[in-house]
């Protein structure tokens, strides 16, 4: 599973701390395995089911890591990390997990993807943070994953999480479903 996955997404590989790389990967294949999901599911079904959209999951998870990416690498080369030094892993392990939730948000059922049972009374971002906790990763890894969708609204979001919470949005706003 583990080598299926990291084909499925490579971004996996861009993390540079190697203990906190095997933690995001820990915490996918849980999330796999608790949902009954396996990593060619990941690369076909749909990333959201408030609109319809075409977009994989696997594909938005890549897209916004890949936006997160190009972000840090520019404000590197642009603020030197003087005003603003972002903590790149942090932001790409953030990234990559922002919607591992959703392993256990939906469900497939006649070829049909749907919210589960427990999708149904906890958002993702709550299961995610879950997902994260259980494997050891860093308080600023779970933020990201908790405050990247409306529930971290209320709260003064860390600036990976910032950078997190608009690449989502970007990736789901201008889809028209």
């Amino acid at each position: 599973m583990r080598e299926k996955l990291l084909s499925i997404l490579p971004e996996i590989e861009w993390i540079g701390d190697a203990d906190l790389k095997e933690k995001v990967i820990a915490t996918w294949i849980d999330g796999m395995e608790r949902g009954g999901w396996t990593p060619d599911d990941v690369a076909r079904m749909p990333f959201t089911l408030a609109k319809k959209v075409s977009a994989s999951f696997a594909q938005h998870v890549r897209s916004v890591t890949r936006i997160c990416a190009a972000v840090s690498d520019t404000f590197d080369e642009i603020y030197n990390g003087v005003d603003l030094k972002l903590d790149r892993d942090m932001l790409l392990a953030g990234a990559l997990l922002h919607d591992v939730g959703k392993l256990v948000e939906m469900e497939e059922v006649d070829g049909a993807f749907r919210k589960s049972a427990d999708g149904k009374i906890v958002r993702h971002a709550f299961s995610g943070v879950a997902l994260a906790d259980a494997h050891g990763l860093p308080a600023a890894v779970q933020h990201i994953i908790g405050t990247h969708s409306k529930e971290g609204d209320p709260f003064k979001r860390i600036p990976e999480s910032v950078i997190c919470h608009f690449a989502d949005f970007m990736n789901f706003d201008p889809i028209e479903g």
